[in-house]
């Protein structure tokens, strides 16, 4: 028996590493080492709202703590878990992957899975002809965003306001946050347009350098949406003015608003470029894509000098096309993008249901399984002093109050949806169903209920979040 025969992988003794005796040993340093070696403000936030939960495992839209407490998920990794975690098809497929030994990223081959993972997805936008796998939506967005200014011989790139595309440096140029920027100049040449404002698109347009528009057609700051007719009026424009439409759908699409893409809610649009990452990972392997035209292809790998001009080292690896695949397997034979507008529009029509019954409630709005809750100004005197006061130490305050008791007292996860905002996003994983929706519901009217009893925990917490702000100023 030869060596690699009498040890197999999994076994303690394979190269002498043993993750589950490692994870038993150290787990319990986890807010220690995150502290010393990574982002040191990241313990210092959760410890500060609570957050700091030790969670043991995790399956479909649940976790579990050490003490069997459930904690339903409503924020799905911010996205990237869209079948929930570990769902049985996609890892059924990264074992496979594994034990089939490909001679994968041999950088001088064509492999199968991503010529089948490309096709599969293009049979979801048949306007489109090819695909550029990377490994993230920020990347995603990095190419577009090159593609575009080569194929057209344009600098400038167009974005709306409260845009967010990504961190890394071109995807950060058409973020329309300014807390992400600031520092971190000079950018490209880039300028903001409000969403939904046309004449702005155009009086941009008329100077002849643009390139291209990025747009989420559902924005993840604060759940706004497109108003209607205007992607496909903006496409007219921008192809009058020969340049591109770039739609970001890293969060928005694979069926996240009920539709596979969601710029498929508008008829007749049909952007250039579409950027998509996240849920299409399964959870598991990174991924990005980033599909467009065949013109606008080949116009970036025109010649075979050219052809390794845009690439990724990691990008294309059979993991994480084979995730890709199960991922695309699962939202058909499930059925799941129709499951997402039956039980999308059972959670925003509940949810909004309660405007009338609560003041501090000002809007639910969103599609599909991406649900934005604002808060706002209440009207009566006593409700209104205790608003102020949270607002006059930072805005947003009020949102983080309502996450907090969600996540202490009725163990489900969710998230302000920005900076600044009062406004909680949904996006839970697309699996959910009406058990799901009458726990968060009536979770989140016990939330509502105690903030407008004009006492109770959340205005305690309430006056801890402001002195926070205020110390941090």
């Amino acid at each position: 028996m030869t060596t690699a025969e009498s040890a197999s992988p999994s076994s303690p003794q394979a190269g002498g590493f043993d993750l589950g005796a490692l994870l038993a040993e150290r787990a319990a340093e986890r807010y220690e080492l995150h502290s010393r070696y990574l982002n040191h403000q990241l313990p210092r936030m959760l410890h500060t709202i609570g957050f700091d939960k030790v969670y043991e495992r995790a399956e479909g839209a649940y976790f579990w703590d050490a003490d069997g407490n459930d904690y339903l998920d409503m924020l799905a990794g911010f996205g990237v878990m869209g079948l929930g975690r570990h769902h049985p098809v996609v890892r059924k497929a990264l074992h496979d992957v594994l034990d089939l030994d490909l001679a994968d990223l041999t950088r001088f081959d064509c492999q199968p899975l991503p010529g089948l993972l490309a096709e599969r997805l293009l049979a979801h936008s048949p306007h489109l002809d090819r695909v550029f796998f990377g490994n993230s939506g920020t990347e995603a967005v990095e190419g577009a965003l090159k593609f575009a200014r080569y194929a057209t011989g344009r600098p400038r790139v167009l974005y709306c306001e409260h845009a967010f595309h990504g961190l890394t440096t071109g995807s950060l140029s058409v973020n329309g946050e300014a807390g992400f920027r600031d520092g971190f100049a000079p950018l490209l040449p880039d300028t903001a347009v409000p969403l939904g404002d046309l004449d702005a698109l155009e009086r941009e347009l008329r100077k002849g350098d643009v390139a291209a528009l990025v747009v989420e057609p559902i924005q993840g700051k604060g759940v706004h949406e497109a108003p209607p007719g205007h992607l496909r009026a903006a496409q007219e424009l921008l192809h009058r003015h020969k340049a591109l439409l770039i739609a970001d759908e890293v969060q928005t699409g694979l069926g996240r608003t009920g539709d596979f893409y969601a710029y498929q809610h508008e008829e007749g649009v049909e952007p250039d470029l579409v950027c998509v990452a996240k849920a299409l990972s399964g959870g598991y392997v990174p991924v990005g894509a980033t599909l467009g035209r065949d013109w606008i292809f080949k116009k970036v790998y025109s010649s075979m000098d050219r052809v390794l001009v845009h690439s990724a080292s990691f990008g294309s690896n059979a993991q994480a096309m084979a995730a890709g695949l199960a991922v695309l397997s699962v939202l058909e034979n499930e059925q799941i993008v129709a499951g997402v507008r039956t039980t999308g529009e059972l959670l925003r029509s509940r949810l909004a249901a309660l405007v009338d019954r609560y003041e501090l409630l000002a809007d639910v709005r969103g599609r599909g399984l991406m649900i934005g809750i604002e808060f706002g100004r209440p009207q009566s005197l006593k409700l209104r002093s205790r608003w102020a006061m949270l607002q006059a130490a930072r805005k947003g305050l009020f949102a983080q109050m309502v996450v907090v008791p969600l996540l202490q007292r009725h163990r489900i996860l969710t998230q302000v949806s920005g900076d600044h905002m009062e406004v909680i996003k949904l996006i839970p994983p697309l699996i959910i169903g009406e058990r799901e929706v009458d726990r968060f519901v009536t979770a989140f009217t016990a939330v509502m209920d105690d903030a407008h009893s004009g006492g109770g925990l959340i205005w305690d917490f309430g006056r801890t979040l402001v002195k926070q702000a205020i110390a941090h100023r």
